[in-house]
């Protein structure tokens, strides 16, 4: 099946050394923020790739990655990095047609993440107990394009749970995960995974022994550290300054 593109698709307009523009496929001149309108109608039944010329600069119209997603993200509550986003995916076992409980949304950072992992057969119902957080959450997850796999619910799951919709994975980003964790362990099947996102070592540290408390199987907790390498023509270091703490993630397995 050849791919092309169709009216409401997301798109990014991208040329070496600039931000990616997110954009939306539609028949007709649409504006782009503040700096002027484009037209990408011709666009419509072609393959991505094509060229674009916006305010007299050339472009390539292609399909946004996740990079591209969170470096145009709408930002209110301080987000979830790359680095962290990704390995919480992997700690929760989530993959395509996952059904994934999330709490809290933020800016949907991580929900986006976990929309794209899930793929177009899965489901992510995040929770938030801020009105406004989750507003803008909703808002940034419809302009990526991913509002048809993501339902938002007002819910303080620290005090009402889950729900009693059955999932395969629980990722939380909240000041008190270990309080969440008994209702993890109510709503995941069987060989479910639970993992956590919190900035201190004694958040770590409660949600790792509630996790053993609770039976959850291989428990880990572990933190990331990103070291960018400068390579030059004359030598290749590390760079001088690194992306060093930012949190702590954790994650079980429920196995009884």
């Amino acid at each position: 099946m050849v791919d092309v593109w169709s009216e409401g698709d997301r798109a990014v307009l991208v040329r070496p050394g600039a931000s990616p523009i997110l954009l939306s496929i539609a028949c007709g001149p649409q504006k782009l923020g503040s700096e002027g309108v484009v037209d990408v109608s011709s666009e419509i039944g072609q393959p991505p790739g094509g060229a674009v010329v916006w305010l007299g600069t050339a472009y390539r119209l292609v399909r946004p990655s996740l990079s591209d997603l969170l470096s145009t993200l709408k930002r209110g509550a301080q987000i979830i990095t790359p680095k962290d986003a990704a390995y919480l995916a992997y700690l929760a076992g989530v993959g395509p047609g996952s059904q994934v409980a999330e709490a809290g949304s933020g800016s949907g950072a991580l929900t986006i993440a976990l929309a794209l992992a899930v793929g177009p057969t899965g489901r992510v119902t995040s929770f938030e107990r801020r009105a406004d957080f989750l507003e803008a959450a909703r808002r940034n997850v419809g302009r990526a394009g991913l509002d048809g796999r993501v339902a938002f619910v007002e819910r303080d799951v620290a005090l009402d749970g889950l729900g009693p919709e059955r999932v395969d994975s629980v990722v939380l980003d909240l000041p008190e995960p270990w309080s969440v964790v008994p209702s993890a362990k109510q709503v995941l099947v069987p060989g479910g995974y639970c993992a956590t996102y919190t900035p201190t070592y004694n958040q770590l540290e409660r949600t790792v022994r509630t996790l053993r408390a609770e039976g959850f199987d291989n428990v880990r907790a572990l933190e990331l550290l990103e070291r960018p390498i400068h390579v030059g023509e004359g030598g290749t270091r590390p760079e001088f300054e690194m992306l060093g703490h930012t949190g702590f993630l954790a994650g079980g397995r429920k196995v009884d």
